[in-house]
């Protein structure tokens, strides 16, 4: 498994968070996993709700415990609900299967970790990932 240094976790996020203020987005959480699911570097803007933190939380843990971005898991969650509650369930409710969270990839296909953003449309939260990631150096697979 590749290592997602805290230098690359903190690319990602800056230029996640770039994204969101040129494109005049609603406030963000963003959340940068590394491949084992530990938290490498994690925000808030201000104005944020309560509970996005946690949202991005559980788009880029979904992202990771599928092995799939969550966007594929949101259209898996409408061609098999059952399957992704009992997802949901094992996760302990961790996961958010809608589009925002984003596996992170090295140049070669490794798994290196993913990103969780929440506060916008999901549209927007998986386009301040990918913008992230790709500013990085690294590939975005959204789903």
């Amino acid at each position: 498994m590749a290592d997602l240094s805290l230098d690359t976790a903190r690319k990602i996020l800056d230029a996640a968070l770039a994204k969101v203020i040129e494109k005049k987005m609603k406030p963000m959480a963003i959340t940068v996993l590394d491949a084992r699911g530990c938290v490498r570097a994690s925000l808030a803007q201000d104005g944020t709700s309560l509970m996005r933190g946690e949202i991005a939380y559980g788009k880029a843990y979904g992202a990771l415990s599928l092995g799939i971005g969550s966007r594929a898991i949101f259209q898996r969650a409408q061609e098999q609900p059952y399957f992704v509650d009992a997802i949901s369930t094992m996760t302990k409710g961790a996961m958010i299967p809608v589009p925002g969270g984003v596996l992170i990839m090295d140049t070669s296909g490794s798994l290196l970790g993913a990103v969780g953003i929440s506060g916008d449309t999901s549209d927007n939260d998986e386009i301040a990932a990918v913008a992230g990631i790709e500013a990085a150096g690294l590939k975005a697979n959204p789903g």
